[in-house]
This record gives C-alpha cells, sequence and structure tokens, in this order.
C-alpha cells in the first residue's frame, strides 16, 4: 500500500510516498480503507519534532511511527475477531490525538474502543474529514464549558480550523461572539455567525472595548499579558499554544478572577459523538481551504506550514 512516509524528523522535505506493508488487524482491531485526512497543526509538531517535548512520546531520536496522519475517514474493510460495535462496510471517521495513528496511506488498523465513530451521514468522506483535528480541540474545550446564551466570548485566528469551529459552537450555545480575521474573510465569517467582525489587518483589536467572558487564541501567537484587559473579572483565556503557556495555567489555578485554561484532549469519542450531532442537525458545516492528493501530502505540510490556511486541507486517498 502507497502512505506518507520518513525516518527522521524534519520539515516537508523528509517525507515520501512509498510502497509499504499493509497492516493486519489484531483481535480488538478494524482494517481500515482510508479516503481522507487532513494535514494540520499536530501533524505539523509530529513531523518537525517540535516542541521537544513532544518527543517524549514520539520519539527522542527519530520518530517512532514512521507513517504521519492523526485523523482519518474511511471504510471498514475487515475486523477483528472480539471486535463487537463496527461491522465491515462501516463508514467511519476518528482522531488518535496529537501523536499520531499513522493514518496518511491507503490502508491503517485502529483499536475498536479508542476515538473512532461512524461518519455523519449526511456528509462526504472530504466533508467529514475536515471535521475532525480542528473541530474536535474546540469542541473537546466548549462542551466541558459551562456555557449559556447571552456570554461573550473573542475568538481570534477565526478563519482557521479551530477557529472556524469555536465560532460556530459558541454559536450553537447562544454566545455572542467577535471574531478577528483578515477583511478578505469577513463575508465568510459573518457566513459562520459571527456578531461582530475585526479586521486585524486595519484594526487594532486589542483596543476593542467590548468585555470577554471568554477569549480564544486559537492562532497561538499572542499573549495573555496583551489581552487580559479584554476580560470580564472572571473571564477565562485559552490559548491554543498549550506547551507554551501551561506553566501560566498552572499559577492560574491558585488565583481568583481571571484564569489561563489549559485543557487536555480527552474523551474523543463522546467529543467526536457530539460534532456528529452538530453536523446531523446542521449546526455546523467544515471549513475547507484546499484538497491535496497523498502523493502531494509535502506539499500540503509546506502550505500548512505558513500559518495561512483557511480552515482545514484536506489529504484525497483514492
Amino acid at each position: 500500500m502507497k502512505a506518507a512516509f520518513r525516518s527522521k524528523y524534519g520539515d516537508a522535505s523528509v517525507l515520501s510516498i512509498q510502497d509499504i506493508e499493509k497492516p493486519v488487524p489484531k483481535e480488538n482491531e478494524v482494517l481500515i480503507r482510508v479516503y481522507a485526512s487532513t494535514a494540520n497543526r499536530s501533524d505539523c509538531h509530529i513531523l518537525t519534532g517540535k516542541p521537544w517535548a513532544m518527543r517524549l512520546f514520539t520519539g527522542l531520536f527519530k520518530p517512532r511511527y514512521k507513517v504521519t496522519g492523526t485523523d482519518f475517514v474511511g471504510q471498514i474493510e475487515s475486523i477483528g475477531e472480539k471486535v463487537s460495535s463496527f461491522k465491515t462496510g462501516d463508514r467511519v471517521m476518528g482522531f488518535g490525538g496529537v501523536f499520531g495513528v499513522k493514518s496518511h496511506a491507503e490502508y491503517m488498523v485502529f483499536p475498536e474502543k479508542r476515538g473512532m465513530i461512524k461518519m455523519p451521514v449526511n456528509l462526504d468522506f472530504k466533508q467529514a474529514a475536515a471535521c475532525l483535528e480542528g473541530t474536535f480541540y474546540a469542541a473537546g474545550i466548549l462542551r466541558r464549558l459551562k456555557l449559556e446564551a447571552g456570554q461573550k466570548a473573542f475568538v481570534k485566528g477565526a478563519t482557521g480550523a479551530i477557529g472556524s469551529a469555536n465560532l460556530q459552537i459558541l454559536k450553537y450555545y447562544g454566545l455572542y461572539v467577535t471574531a478577528v480575521c483578515g477583511g478578505e474573510n469577513r463575508e465568510l465569517i459573518r457566513s459562520l455567525g459571527a456578531d461582530k467582525i475585526i479586521d486585524y489587518k486595519t484594526e487594532d483589536f486589542t483596543k476593542d472595548e467590548e468585555r470577554y467572558d471568554y477569549f480564544f487564541d486559537t492562532a497561538g501567537i499572542y499573549s495573555y499579558k496583551k489581552s487580559k484587559h479584554l476580560l470580564t473579572k472572571n473571564g477565562m483565556y485559552f490559548p491554543s499554544n498549550g506547551v507554551k503557556n501551561f506553566f501560566l495555567a498552572i499559577i492560574h489555578l491558585f488565583k481568583k478572577g481571571k484564569k489561563v485554561k489549559f485543557s487536555a484532549p480527552r474523551d474523543i469519542r463522546g467529543t467526536l459523538s457530539f460534532i456528529k450531532e452538530l453536523v446531523e442537525k446542521g449546526k455546523y458545516r467544515p471549513v475547507i481551504d484546499r484538497y491535496y492528493p497523498l502523493d502531494k501530502i509535502a506539499e500540503a505540510f509546506t502550505y500548512v506550514a505558513t500559518g495561512q490556511k483557511i480552515g482545514n486541507v484536506v489529504i484525497t486517498i483514492d
């Protein structure tokens, strides 16, 4: 089978498409014919081995997994003898977490009990792929908060995979949302439900006079110090660059008032089921920037690394 393969950490130049052995599922695994995946921020961290703390889990000096990929959609081709909740032919989607699952390949195996569910009935494979990594990070935080209609939220980086998901889910809960984006994407962000839009190219968002219950820095490039004045007295700041803000979040555990919050991914199946429910209700639509076939995956990684993508970059595998 064909797969995106690398033997060392580095930029997209270390990737190549190689023929490798097709995996065989264990008794508690399923074999999936992969039809689509994404190239995303998590994938870029795994590819480069940066930040270095990741290598404690992905391999210190060389990558533990030679095949890249963190999310997938596809169809089950065969199942292990102890698998009971899926059957051959099921259309599935899943997210394996920040350290990878070798999904940039024609076939992969995946444990039945991990982060995998049946696909929404109203999406095709490519659309479903765009409901995974970024949407999971947004939904995984938001569904655990006590969100109330009428609260206010600020989304910095609203055109990204996480930001566009944050915006839509916040509106699902009835919050007032201010979104920051480039002016050329104003109509897209308005169509996703934003109540107020700030063009970062022509306006200084730090001068906004409103105060917010939640601040989401989905771009991961602004500091709490520059943004905390936009929060209410008990407001919460959520950075997407968790490693950089981890210790700041620990310190804020012992402080009253404004908080920096760090939320590690968990309950993948529950969060994916929540996303599926939103999709099937017509309350969420994935934003897709562009598509790349598997044999152009190095180009996809190069583009994602620029930080300029709008929504998701989908890898098609067919």
